[in-house]
């Protein structure tokens, strides 16, 4: 019998059915990983060249790798309106298509793994990505990897409905969404797949390795289709170890670098901080917000132009060892400022590449007084800036073993592990003992998010109390006249409640159960049911089982 058109569209349409119904099967789930790495590799490819457009049509540049060569010969007022353009957009797209006037970015992405099932806002992440494309295209001090990496997040959010993934699937959909973009972006596939699993999904089970990896040659084949096989950054010469008696000099580096990387997170959030505090007491209108950072990083561009956008031609110089002492010095502080400024007034974009511009203007730095003091055992201060550029980008993402492989694919240099291994090690013992882990995981304690503890503290979080309540007809469900003395006596959760909420109470209380109830607009209570300690350390731990499970297989 003939396979006809028809018979073809039944077969089609039968095994999309069982798909949607049981899940895809081992080969099914690598098949769909290699087309949502595609995809992803090209959300990030055309998320690069649209910067680079733009870039060229606000500024008129025509190689943005020189952008901050060129807009020093522009004139002061061009360079101080283009960002307040920019901010405005920024601030009317925010403020029309998010609800809190937040651009989404990598903490997001993480939440969305840990609590939500692999999935993250999708009208809120588009919005975000336009806006972080503007701020980077108009003078924006960060980095295009957050956004990328949250635009492919959605791009595996619409992938994860589509097919009805459980929460393993859509979490493994997840992380070969972000391996593919961060692989395009940097050129880096052996460290996209590890920042998915190390910094995304937190684990790193087999299960997930295979798909990961997958997605992630897919996002690189897409970036070198257009690219070709280069390196992000060209350091001249061989920037070799001298000698292991200059290891030391890297353990000193790798603290100095430790505290700068907790000195810009930090004043990434006094600076956000202090905007939230200056907009409630003057009523600067949410839109505005942008706009006036962007008029403030316009000022700070027209002496210091570097600031302007990723900034990778001051990083190229920066290990190249081009730059002298005191402007390294400078330009990391002006640096900070323009990042906490960019993303404290809500405008976009990653932290990322400004960590590796800081973290190699800080090696640059200490190298240049290292190789000073004791020049018979000290190699180059590019390897200096190198290992400053991994020491700080790790720290702030809290990711030491993928930074270190995006540090060596970034710059094609693998002969100097030790010295970049040796100061990576040092900043992120220093910094997540100053931080929560990470900035990304910061961020979302500051939100009263706590996954930096790890699942024993987030997943009672994920158990709304509604979930596993008792209702009064329950056969096992105590008399009501008992529950309502606890409400009488303030013992009671609504029903929007979590374990979270509820666990103090039990232990506080010395309650076995817990009244649940619904208040009226009056603020009367209406009995709903109970929550019982056994029925909520039962759920928990069933959880703790299959997160376990999951990391382990």
């Amino acid at each position: 019998m003939a396979l006809g058109p028809q018979n073809l569209r039944e077969i089609l349409a039968q095994s999309w059915a069982l798909l949607r119904a049981n899940g895809p099967s081992q080969v099914q789930f690598w098949f769909i990983a290699l087309l949502v790495g595609i995809a992803g590799g090209f959300a990030a490819l055309g998320f690069r060249l649209a910067i680079e457009a733009l870039q060229k049509a606000f500024y008129g540049v025509d190689d943005i790798s020189l952008m901050h060569s060129f807009a020093a010969g522009l004139p002061w007022y061009v360079i101080l309106v283009i960002p307040i353009i920019g901010g405005l957009a920024v601030g009317i797209i925010l403020n029309t298509f998010t609800r809190d006037g937040r651009v989404r970015s990598v903490a997001d992405v993480i939440e969305g793994a840990a609590l939500r099932e692999g999935r993250v806002e999708g009208r809120e992440g588009l919005a975000s990505a336009l806006a972080s494309l503007i701020t980077l295209s108009t003078g924006g001090s960060t980095g295009r990897e957050g956004p990328v990496v949250h635009l492919a997040g959605v791009i595996s959010s619409k992938v994860s409905k589509l097919i009805k993934a459980d929460g393993i699937t859509g979490r493994d959909l997840l992380g070969c969404a972000v391996a593919a973009a961060v692989s395009a972006s940097f050129n880096a596939p052996i460290a996209g797949a590890l920042f998915a699993l190390e910094v995304i999904l937190r684990h790193f089970a087999l299960h997930a390795f295979a798909p990961i990896m997958i997605a992630s040659v897919a996002g690189t084949v897409v970036a070198r289709a257009r690219f070709g096989d280069i390196t992000e950054f060209e350091i001249p010469g061989e920037p070799v170890l001298s000698f292991y008696l200059e290891l030391p000099a890297f353990l000193i580096l790798g603290l100095m670098c430790g505290i700068v990387a907790v000195i810009m997170m930090r004043t990434v959030f006094w600076t956000e901080e202090a905007a939230n505090s200056l907009q409630d007491r003057t009523g600067i209108p949410g839109f505005l917000r942008p706009a006036i950072s962007g008029a403030a990083l316009g000022a700070i561009a027209i002496f210091f132009p570097h600031i302007i956008g990723v900034g990778y031609e001051t990083t190229t110089e920066a290990l190249s060892g081009n730059i002298l002492w005191h402007n390294a010095v400078v330009f990391c502080i002006v640096k900070i400022v323009a990042v906490a400024i960019t993303m404290g007034g809500r405008m976009g974009g990653g932290i990322f590449s400004p960590s590796l511009m800081v973290g190699a203007l800080t090696g640059l730095a200490f190298g240049i007084i290292a190789t000073s003091l004791f020049p018979n055992v000290s190699g180059t201060t590019s390897l200096y800036a190198l290992a400053g550029m991994g020491a700080v980008a790790a720290a702030v993402l809290g990711a030491p073993i993928s930074t270190i492989l995006i540090v060596f694919e970034l710059t094609g240099d693998w002969q100097t592990g030790l010295a970049v291994m040796v100061a990576v090690s040092m900043s992120t013992a220093l910094a997540t003992n100053l931080v929560d882990r990470s900035f990304f995981l910061t961020q979302l304690e500051r939100r009263g998010i706590h996954l930096a503890a790890g699942p024993q503290a987030y997943l009672l979080a994920t158990f709304g109390v509604a979930q596993i309540m008792r209702r009064p007809d329950h056969p096992d469900a105590p008399p009501e006249n008992t529950s309502w003395s606890k409400i009488n006596e303030g013992i009671y959760l609504t029903t929007v409640a979590t374990l979270e909420d509820a666990m103090p109470i039990f232990e506080q209380s010395n309650a076995v159960y817990i009244p649940i109830v619904n208040l009226g607009k009056d603020g009367t209570p209406t009995l709903q049911g109970t929550l019982h300690q056994v029925d909520a350390l039962k759920a928990y731990n069933r959880a703790l089982a299959a997160t376990a499970a999951e990391e382990h297989s």
